[in-house]
């Protein structure tokens, strides 16, 4: 196979840093929400927990207090607020849609593996120009365990119907990485959420922007890990 070539193989995309610039409406929705409950989250808090599920965040910073249903209440008003700010201003990330096509002109299967809820996947399909390109969609409700498990990239391969290996991911977080290492895919990482030296370690290639991809530079990472 030409590594010009992207036919058989598949790139998965994180959302949130990755396809949406959603690092200040994410940080904004937290803290409006917990200062609602008399709380509050530090800028340290909300980096080192970046692309975990919102309910995994709210037990690992603010403890095992809350019920199952006060922790369900606050997730749905955290991306409730998350949206209403998303779609006021859509921050898509430079580079996406361009990459996206580039890629799917290529060959290349195309999908999204978010921890996310639903209803943000929806928000960012229906703003994001050409997310019709998108051939499978994975939300955090989609599977039992969210990042640094492995559970949403797996579900994204097998609803493209592919090997993992066949499979290259783009994200921002080290959860994100360790998850793709995980299913045992080719992990690309680009900077914004998270320090360029914690993501290479844990990546094959980091960028600072989506610009700096094209369909032969990924298509070579992934035969080389094949290798």
């Amino acid at each position: 196979m030409s590594v010009q070539s992207g036919k058989g193989l598949a790139v998965i995309f994180d959302m949130d840093g990755v396809l949406v610039n959603s690092y200040a409406p994410h940080f904004a929705s937290w803290r409006h929400t917990a200062q609602e409950r008399g709380l509050d989250m530090t800028e340290a808090q909300f980096e080192s927990h970046f692309g975990r599920t919102s309910r995994e965040i709210i037990r690992d910073v603010w403890g095992p207090s809350f019920t199952d249903a006060e922790l369900a209440a606050w997730d749905r008003d955290k991306e409730a607020v998350y949206r209403e700010i998303l779609l006021e201003d859509f921050p898509a990330m430079p580079g996406a849609c361009d990459l996206l096509i580039a890629l799917h002109e290529a060959g290349f299967q195309l999908a999204i593996g978010s921890s996310g809820p639903p209803e943000n996947v929806a928000c960012v399909r229906e703003k994001l120009p050409c997310a019709n390109l998108f051939e499978a969609c994975v939300s955090g409700t989609d599977v039992k365990h969210g990042k640094p498990h492995p559970d949403v990239f797996l579900t994204a391969a097998k609803r493209l119907g592919l090997l993992p290996r066949l499979c290259a991911v783009i994200e921002d977080s080290m959860a994100g990485l360790q998850a793709a290492r995980r299913a045992k895919m080719t992990p690309i990482a680009i900077t914004g959420t998270t320090p360029r030296e914690q993501l290479e370690t844990r990546s094959v290639l980091t960028v600072d922007s989506l610009t700096e991809l094209s369909p032969p530079i990924v298509a070579k990472l992934i035969q080389d890990r094949k290798k």
